[in-house]
């Protein structure tokens, strides 16, 4: 069982963006920006391109109403997306809010937010979502 799985299930707590049936969003805890949100699929698969057509389809749109609420939550030219998939073996989107293209830079030093702040973060982030 992948953290992701452990994260979906409870078992880990996180900063819950959005979330259906089949997928959940929640802010990286080592965000390059704020707002940085990870779109995952319930059903643990390593490879995103492992997902079938659909489940890769329906992903996309699930990250796309994501990136829609990141956007409304913190006002960016764009919402970037990513996808590395080395660091956790559990297919995954990485959303950026962008003002830049160097906001995007996975070198960089990451942000470390209080909990507090990360609370509400996720919090605008599941508000814009649900509207």
């Amino acid at each position: 069982m992948t953290i992701f799985s452990k994260i979906i299930a409870g078992e880990i707590p996180s900063y819950k963006c959005a979330e259906n049936e089949e997928f959940y969003a929640f802010l990286d805890i080592s965000p390059v920006a704020q707002g940085h949100t990870l779109v995952v699929p319930k059903r643990e698969e390593d490879y995103l391109f492992d997902l079938t057509d659909e489940e890769l389809a329906r992903m996309t749109v699930f990250a796309k109403r994501v990136a829609g609420a990141i956007k409304a939550a913190f006002p960016c030219r764009k919402v970037g997306m990513a996808v590395l998939g080395l660091e956790v073996a559990h297919a995954h989107i990485h959303l950026i809010p962008l003002q830049s293209e160097g906001d995007m830079d996975f070198h960089k030093e990451k942000l470390k937010l209080p909990a507090e702040e990360m609370a509400l973060t996720a919090a605008k982030i599941l508000e814009a979502f649900n509207r």
